[in-house]
């Protein structure tokens, strides 16, 4: 059974940092593209980023270039995303995701809540 289990969100201020992690298990983690997508209330589910599985190939949403950084560690089985620069339109549930080719989300977890306010 596939499990991506997310933790690190919380209330942050504009401007501050946050790193998400994820858990992963259940399939061959070194084998597959990973990413993170979110959704904000009255929102459509959203690509933030994206890493190829031996970390060689990243993505990023316009949004959060330069802002956010994805990385992966196989060995165990981890994906991370650093936050820094927050504004309050990054507020939203964030979840860890596996990807299938042609950037198609197979599976995600139940999600990290992000909010940013003053």
């Amino acid at each position: 059974e596939v499990q991506l289990v997310e933790s690190g969100g919380g209330l942050v201020q504009p401007g501050g940092s946050l790193r998400l992690s994820c858990v992963a298990s259940g399939f061959t983690f070194s084998a597959d593209a990973m990413g993170w997508v979110r959704q904000a209330p009255g929102k459509e589910l959203e690509w933030v980023s994206r890493i190829g599985n031996v970390a060689k190939h990243t993505y990023y949403a316009d949004s959060v270039k330069g802002r956010f950084t994805i990385s992966r560690d196989n060995a165990n089985h981890m994906l991370y995303l650093q936050l820094n620069s927050l504004k309050t339109e990054d507020t939203a549930m964030y979840f860890c995701a596996r990807v299938g080719s042609g950037a198609r989300l197979l599976q995600r977890g139940l999600g990290t809540q992000v909010t940013v306010s003053s």
